[in-house]
């Protein structure tokens, strides 16, 4: 690989990141929207829940499939993203809707952002998969979308609710490439 340093990951280990991180990130999406249907899935905003729950099961099971497409492991912490997607999702919906809408939306502009980064990675070999992470991208920005039409920004403490959760969800991208 030419610009390549010792140490830097391979492509193919590049790509086996990429994919489990967003396995992980598919299912930590998963047991946020669990968590926050478990506390406001019968109100005002439980359809709307469900609805982007949906859409991420839709896109766990692709990254489910490539992962045994391409032989790579999920991330060891998976018990652990079950748990804390968990809290999180229930956590912010009992400090509120708006809190709830607010974590959606931090999440989502990590992740959108994080999609971003890797479709610059990606070459014409991997069309198909650069093309699946643009339709789940541009669903997560309907997501964010959602939050914000929602009052997410009038969560209480929004700006740091909403930095907190961003710093959490860049770290724990980091730690599932790897782990």
């Amino acid at each position: 690989m030419v610009g390549s340093l010792p140490g830097d990951p391979t492509p193919r280990q590049r790509l086996a990141r990429m994919v489990r991180v967003d396995h992980a990130g598919e299912y930590g999406a998963k047991r946020i929207y669990e968590g926050q249907i478990s506390v406001l899935g019968k109100g005002r905003h439980g359809k709307t829940l469900r609805h982007m729950a949906d859409q991420e099961l839709v896109h766990l099971q692709y990254f489910e499939k490539q992962l045994n497409a391409r032989k790579v492991r999920p991330t060891l912490l998976q018990p652990l993203w079950h748990l804390t997607g968990f809290l999180l999702g229930a956590g912010t919906a009992l400090l509120g809707e708006r809190a709830a809408m607010a974590c959606t939306v931090a999440v989502e502009e990590v992740i959108e952002g994080h999609y971003e980064e890797q479709l610059k990675h990606l070459g014409p070999d991997e069309a198909e998969l650069a093309d699946s992470i643009r339709v789940f991208q541009a669903e997560e920005v309907e997501h964010r979308d959602i939050g914000l039409a929602n009052e997410a920004e009038q969560a209480p403490a929004y700006p740091v609710l909403s930095a907190a959760i961003k710093a959490g969800t860049k770290a724990v991208i980091w730690v599932a490439e790897r782990v």
